[in-house]
């Protein structure tokens, strides 16, 4: 993330977090700590996997003190083994023991989400589908979140609901049918923004191809009625194939010929990835 997404969406997020766990003081450092010492504290790796989230984590405390240096040697992307040292951190020693936790709270999860993603979308690798996220995301997470998978190698879907058009299940029956679905959002949403309709069988796919919709989402239908719709498809839209999508049967879905596959467990169910302090001493 550059400095401007961060002072502009991030910085906020950040401080509501620092806010979480620190509401009147750490009274822990507190009670060991009187005074000012100049220390630094070693970021370690514990675990293989991809890094992502360091200008995050480096954030957390600058926010708590200007005067904090974060010296990385790795960049989001890198891939780590278990016992790198990724870099030193440096300041006051109270500042480091009170945004530890937040600080590895942020960058464990981001990296859990782009190691995770790296796994599935090297199984895609060499083909045209992309690996897409949902908006099933933590709350107040989902720019880090969304930031990690892309860092792993996936695809951001719309970001919030003000982003993108996606009739699902519920736009449909609340409008009356496929038909009626697109067409209003046809009447209603700028011409410059997609439409996009879900799908749960190839009558449904029928309706919305003749309805003008601009991506279909086949939503938990067979291999067999997908490879059946992207060929009544014909290249009339795009094509998203979604539901319970995880990196034990994604392989199923490769050669089916859609342009997208999402997946909410990127986000919702990728494990973190092991990272400590370990090491504070003073200098």
């Amino acid at each position: 993330m550059n400095n401007i997404t961060m002072e502009l969406n991030a910085d906020e997020l950040i401080l509501s977090a620092l806010r979480e766990d620190i509401t009147s003081e750490d009274i822990t450092t507190n009670s060991v700590m009187r005074e000012y010492q100049m220390g630094e504290v070693d970021l370690i790796c514990k675990q293989d996997g991809v890094i992502a989230g360091l200008d995050v984590f480096k954030r957390v405390f600058e926010l708590l003190d200007s005067n904090v240096k974060v010296l990385l040697h790795a960049k989001d992307g890198d891939t780590l083994k278990n016992g790198d040292k990724i870099g030193i951190v440096r300041g006051d020693i109270r500042v480091l023991l009170s945004g530890e936790r937040t600080a590895l709270n942020y960058l464990q999860r981001m990296s859990g989400i782009a190691t995770y993603t790296r796994s599935i979308a090297e199984l895609l690798k060499g083909g045209r589908t992309k690996l897409l996220d949902t908006r099933k995301t933590t709350p107040n997470m989902r720019i880090f979140e969304k930031y990690a998978v892309k860092v792993g190698g996936g695809y951001n879907h719309r970001y919030n609901l003000s982003d993108g058009i996606l009739l699902k299940d519920n736009h449909i029956g609340a409008a009356g049918g496929v038909r009626q679905a697109v067409q209003m959002a046809k009447e209603y949403a700028p011409f410059v923004r997609k439409i996009e309709i879900e799908v749960e069988n190839l009558d449904m796919l029928q309706e919305a191809l003749e309805a003008g919709a601009d991506i279909i989402m086949l939503d938990n239908m067979s291999i067999e009625d997908m490879k059946k719709a992207v060929a009544m498809v014909q290249g009339k839209a795009e094509t998203e194939c979604s539901g319970n999508v995880t990196r034990e049967n994604i392989e199923r879905l490769v050669d089916i010929g859609v342009d997208y596959i999402s997946s909410g467990a990127l986000t919702h169910s990728a494990p973190i990835l092991d990272l400590s302090l370990k090491n504070l001493h003073t200098v």
